[in-house]
């Protein structure tokens, strides 16, 4: 499998894909990747200080629109700081969420126009888009039970919201097939990795 590779994964809060970028970044290592794991997010002093201001529950209210900058800003910091000085050094990148995120949350579920959050994002992001991006799916109200503690800001905007979310992956999904790769997340947690350890090695090559 050559490389640098860089991969994310996305989906609606529950489908288990912070636990599935882990097991995916420790086999990449078994194979032989130089691997940088990395949450969008954060990651990144200021990423992590962003990711603060709009997951905590509180009065401050955030605008769609402000919402989805402070994202962005958090992501071309980690563009900057980690993505892009890994992929030039030859490492492989794991993201837990990425720009894809931004469009389903804000645009399909939140009302911004969709194409203008992708355009946002490249100017965020310098032009780094993953090679791969695995969308783990479910249904929002199964996914909803098998998240822990108390809800963030974000899985707190109820049921239709997070349902609108979900279709506005799969409807990028539609839109971007060579890019964007559905992975059923209602499974068991190693059937669903065995899916995105076969969608790499079919899209990124064997090795």
């Amino acid at each position: 499998m050559a490389g640098p590779w860089f991969v994310s994964l996305d989906g609606v809060d529950g489908v288990g894909k912070s636990t599935q970028a882990r097991q995916l970044g420790r086999w990449l290592v078994e194979r032989g990747h130089d691997v940088v794991a990395c949450r969008d997010p954060g990651s990144t002093p200021l990423g992590e200080a962003i990711r603060e201001l709009l997951l905590r529950r509180g009065p401050l209210a955030i605008d769609r629109r402000s919402e989805m900058l402070l994202y962005m800003a958090a992501r071309a910091q980690l563009v900057d700081e980690i993505i892009r000085p890994a992929l030039a050094a030859g490492k492989t990148v794991v993201s837990d969420r990425y720009l894809l995120a931004n469009v389903a949350y804000q645009g399909h579920a939140g009302g911004l126009d969709v194409d203008a959050v992708w355009d946002v994002g490249r100017v965020a992001t310098g032009g780094i888009m993953p090679a791969l991006t695995l969308l783990l799916d479910m249904d929002s109200r199964g996914a909803a039970t098998r998240r822990t503690g108390a809800p963030d800001r974000m899985e707190s905007q109820g049921h239709e919201y997070l349902e609108r979310v979900r279709q506005g992956f799969l409807l990028e999904a539609r839109r971007r097939p060579d890019d964007i790769i559905v992975i059923d997340a209602s499974r068991d947690l190693q059937a669903v990795q065995s899916s995105i350890r076969a969608a790499v090695e079919r899209v990124l090559g064997g090795g």
